[in-house]
């Protein structure tokens, strides 16, 4: 069997991918507020299960868009997450993207208290004085930890994207986090990682500068 690729220019190539992806959806209604963010998360993971799985609190699109276009920073829980994030977009609409996890003084703070180092770097990050977007992808550790921020009045951040992957306490910190008063977007269950939240800060961001 000869397999035959497709000819496509490198700038149609995502232009492609969304015209499939709306093909495949089918019949499937997407609410139009968070359509853009369901897409581009399919188109980052090839799973259709996103459809499903990702949750928002009212109007958690529009208020992040806002909050970003106001000069909101991001906050990440890995590397990865950060490096995905177009900072280009961001630094235009005023925003910087924050890692602490390789900070030594996290290292240190995590060893002194006998944490981890992605909720030590949460509490690095609540002493930001801007306006924050947490996007966790990884560690549900993070997202306990700031879950505890909010609940204890340390931290009031203008979204939190809770997207951690895995299979210990991860479904738990998820759940956790949508029963607090903040505006959230949720991957429900296990799925998750860098690569989505770093897609829905992203799907956010597109939007924010389109809308200047």
């Amino acid at each position: 069997m000869k397999i035959q690729l497709q000819k496509v220019l490198p700038k149609e190539i995502e232009q492609r991918s969304f015209e499939i992806i709306t093909r495949e959806l089918g019949d499937i209604s997407l609410d139009p507020a968070n359509e853009a963010v369901i897409k581009r998360v399919i188109h980052t993971t090839a799973d259709f299960d996103y459809v499903n799985t990702l949750c928002f609190s009212p109007n958690a699109v529009a208020k992040g868009i806002e909050a970003l276009k106001q000069g909101a920073c991001i906050v990440t829980d890995t590397q990865m997450a950060r490096a995905g994030v177009n900072k280009a977009t961001l630094s235009a609409l005023g925003g910087e993207a924050f890692c602490f996890m390789s900070d030594p003084d996290v290292a240190a703070a995590a060893k002194e208290q006998g944490t981890t180092r992605a909720t030590a770097s949460m509490d690095k990050a609540a002493a930001i004085s801007r306006p924050l977007i947490f996007a966790i992808g990884n560690a549900p550790t993070a997202l306990v930890r700031l879950y505890e921020l909010i609940k204890e009045g340390k931290l009031k951040p203008l979204l939190v994207i809770g997207v951690p992957v895995g299979f210990v306490n991860v479904v738990e910190a998820k759940e956790l986090l949508m029963e607090l008063d903040v505006p959230y977007i949720v991957a429900r269950g296990r799925k998750g990682g860098s690569n989505v939240a770093a897609a829905i800060c992203n799907a956010l961001l597109y939007q924010a500068k389109e809308r200047e």
